[in-house]
């Protein structure tokens, strides 16, 4: 059987959508496997073992600002990557008009998806032949297992999930490099986020960073994207003790660092889905967007948020004039960061 997985963008879609891949690849050992994924963001799955092709392409290419020749060209080269192989089964992890439509352009006969309740653009419910339905503030990944089970007709285990991440030796010198400056019991700090309504405060991490060596003595790692430098700048800043190190490490650099941290410290963005998926003890500080949806599965995991407010039902936006949902204390932060270390400690 050969199976077309489409899930796209962002890193941690990409991650979410591991565990559902692994599942497939347990009950149907002789499948081909594809992928195809966003090149931006697809770094992370490169030589996973769960699957035979990765079809790398750029949707960002196909939108405005370019003639029309040069938009049909690049359809058309795309396209003739998703259909080099003739596919029994294409299943749209995404749930996006785009990704319904590469569904249909690999030329997969049938094209499994979310139902229309559950997909985050529902026109492209007409592009699908068959879909599964999702019962109400499921999690992604248990959303993803479902999907891929109804599908393929499996029962799926989602209390054991894999998420494996190939890294190579380089991605572990790169860690082992960081933990020399830090020593091996440290923090990870990361203050970085696709929107800025997923933002806690910049400074509120280095005061953060000060609470956790005053009451452990761990240095605190802030791990940043390559264009996040500034806001490095303002922990950093704000760091009373300078008990803390700046870093940019590689996905899979960090993913390797994430493994040995004693805790990790983000809002929902890429590296926090990474560090989950490395088995890091999670704090979630987490505003516009839901942590039953999106957060760890791990129990003992701690998602600090506003539950005192009536505006973050359903709100998920990337601009706010309010922006209240990410007003948190340091204290209330690293109170749960005391909680979450005190459970990561064998009995």
């Amino acid at each position: 059987m050969r199976i077309l997985i489409v899930k796209l963008s962002a890193i941690g879609d990409l991650v979410h959508a591991l565990p559902a891949v692994a599942a497939i690849r347990r009950h149907l050992p002789l499948a081909e496997i594809s992928w195809v994924a966003e090149e931006r963001s697809a770094e992370i799955i490169r030589g996973c073992p769960l699957f035979d092709h990765l079809i790398e392409i750029d949707t960002r290419s196909l939108r405005g600002g370019k003639k029309i020749e040069d938009i049909l060209l690049d359809v058309s080269r795309q396209a003739r990557a998703v259909r080099e192989r003739k596919y029994d089964i294409a299943i749209d992890m995404q749930g996006l008009i785009k990704s319904a439509v590469i569904a249909k352009v690999s030329g997969a006969r049938r094209r499994w998806g979310f139902s229309r309740s559950a997909l985050r653009e529902p026109a492209g419910r007409f592009l699908l032949t068959d879909t599964v339905k999702i019962p109400p503030q499921t999690h992604v990944i248990r959303k993803n297992l479902r999907l891929a089970s109804g599908a393929l007709g499996f029962e799926y285990d989602d209390a054991h999930l894999e998420f494996p991440i190939a890294t190579s030796p380089e991605h572990t010198a790169e860690a082992d490099a960081i933990i020399e400056r830090s020593g091996e019991r440290f923090a990870i700090l990361n203050p970085g986020g696709g929107w800025v309504t997923k933002l806690w405060h910049a400074e509120k991490f280095g005061q953060l960073a000060d609470r956790i060596f005053e009451e452990t003595e761990m240095v605190s790692v802030v791990a940043t994207g390559p264009a996040e430098g500034e806001l490095a700048a303002r922990v950093a800043a704000a760091s009373r003790a300078g008990k803390l190190i700046l870093t940019e490490p590689s996905l899979k650099g960090f993913y390797e660092l994430a493994r040995r941290a004693a805790v990790y410290v983000g809002g929902d963005t890429g590296p926090t889905h990474i560090a989950i998926a490395a088995g890091a003890p999670i704090v979630g500080i987490f505003g516009p967007t839901e942590w039953w949806r999106n957060g760890s599965l791990t129990p003992g995991d701690i998602c600090v948020e506003r539950t005192d407010i009536g505006c973050r039902i359903d709100c998920h936006r990337r601009t706010c004039d309010k922006w209240i949902c990410m007003d948190i204390d340091v204290e209330t932060v690293f109170a749960a960061v005391r909680e979450r270390l005190a459970a990561a400690v064998p009995a």
